[in-house]
Formats: C-alpha cells, sequence, structure tokens
C-alpha cells in the first residue's frame, strides 16, 4: 500500500478523531487551532502522494483554484441549504484522486466559513467536506462507478444524503446536546434530513450538468502537464 494511502487512514481515523476530541475538551476560539491543526494534518498524506518528487507549483495552484471555485460553489447560491460546493469537491476526488479530495473538501469548508462564520462546527464540516472528495477520489479511482454524468449525480447525492450529512449531523450531538441517548440523536438525524435532501438535490443537478464538462477540463490539464501523476490512480 503507498505511503499516502497509509497517512490517510491514520490521519482520517487517529488524527482528526483525536483532533476533534481536543475540540471539544477546550473552549473559547478553540475551533481555530482545531482547524489549523487539521488542515497540517491533510497535507501529511497530499504531500505523501507525490512519492519522493516535489510537487510542482502548478499542482498547487490547480487545488488553491479548485479551493476557490467551492468557495463560490458555497458563497454564490443564495439559496439556504442549497449549494454546490459538495459536486466541485467530488469532481476534485475524482480529477485528482482521494487525498486530493480531501483537502480541497476540508480547506474550502474553513475557508468558506468566513462568509458564514466560524466556530465550532467548522472541524465538523472540515471533516465532512473533505470525506465528500474523499469517496469520490476512491470509488472512482477503482472504475467502480463510470466517470459519465448520471452515475456521478446519483453518487453525489447518495453520498451527501448518507454519508456527508450525518457527519455534519454529529456536530449537533457532541456540541448541543448535554445528554446523548438513542431519542435525541434520532431527533437530530430527522431534523437534519430535509438539509441533507436539499443538499443532495444540488449536488445532483451540479454534477449532472457541470460535472462532464469540469472534468475534461481537468484532465486535459493533467495529461498536459504530467499533474498528479506520482502514483497509477493519482494522488
Amino acid at each position: 500500500m503507498k505511503k499516502s494511502k497509509i497517512a490517510t487512514l491514520i490521519v482520517l481515523f487517529g488524527l482528526i478523531p483525536g483532533t476533534l476530541y481536543l475540540g471539544t475538551r477546550l473552549s473559547g476560539r478553540s475551533y481555530y487551532l482545531v482547524g489549523t491543526l487539521m488542515v497540517i494534518e491533510l497535507l501529511i498524506p497530499f504531500f505523501l502522494a507525490f512519492e519522493g518528487r516535489r510537487p510542482q507549483a502548478r499542482e498547487l495552484v490547480t487545488i488553491a483554484v479548485l479551493c476557490a471555485i467551492a468557495v463560490a460553489g458555497r458563497a454564490a447560491i443564495p439559496i439556504p441549504n442549497f449549494k454546490a460546493i459538495f459536486a466541485i469537491i467530488m469532481i476534485s476526488g475524482i480529477a485528482f484522486g482521494p487525498e486530493s479530495g480531501f483537502l480541497v473538501g476540508a480547506v474550502s469548508a474553513l475557508a468558506s466559513n468566513f462568509f458564514y462564520g466560524q466556530g465550532p462546527y467548522t472541524p465538523w464540516q472540515m471533516l465532512g467536506y473533505g470525506v465528500a472528495g474523499l469517496l469520490a477520489g476512491f470509488v472512482f479511482s477503482k472504475n467502480w462507478i463510470a466517470r459519465k454524468p448520471l452515475p456521478m449525480a446519483v453518487f453525489g447525492a447518495v453520498c451527501v444524503v448518507l454519508v456527508v450529512g450525518p457527519i455534519l449531523d454529529l456536530s449537533d450531538i457532541f456540541l448541543k446536546l448535554t445528554q446523548i441517548d438513542l431519542a435525541a440523536v434520532v431527533v437530530v438525524f430527522a431534523a437534519g434530513l430535509p438539509v441533507n435532501v436539499s443538499q443532495a438535490v444540488c449536488t445532483f443537478l451540479t454534477l449532472l450538468l457541470i460535472g462532464k464538462p469540469l472534468l475534461e477540463k481537468l484532465d486535459r490539464l493533467k495529461e498536459k502537464y504530467g499533474m498528479m501523476e506520482a502514483g497509477g490512480d493519482g494522488i
């Protein structure tokens, strides 16, 4: 197994949960510290993915541009709970691999909250948004799903409802509930379901309409400049 894959597993199941737990034990504006630590942790598998070579400036710029587009996909649409950010994150993962998708998701969550407001929920959003890019990169790198508009759109919608949304709902469980029991957990997930469905619809439409052309442009960048080619299935 590649070093970057091992590092991703360690970060996802070890460092990030530990950092989130640290955030629940600190008071004040500790979410700034937690968010910064998570970005640093996410950079570890990203740079290990290059397997001994330094990343080119154009590769880092491309990741930064994708983060900016994802932020715009959240901030530019004035409809509440109907944002294109998840679709852009998933396209990043599909194009450049799970590590890049994870990084784009987490950074875009942190950056977009400068428009919406930072808070204790920010690190949880970084995790949820990052997982969206991670899963998309992993599933499509294995060719389990065709890189076509409808399959990508269906995957995106299902991923938001069943994975990303519940991760975001977990922040309410751990940050707002004084006592965690089954009834309270069911209420939180039930309250979050309409929001998750709305986000899933936007993700579906975005991937259906612009997923293929944007992915083709990113693929041309990879082919023209030899970007993100440290391993057989991308970063």
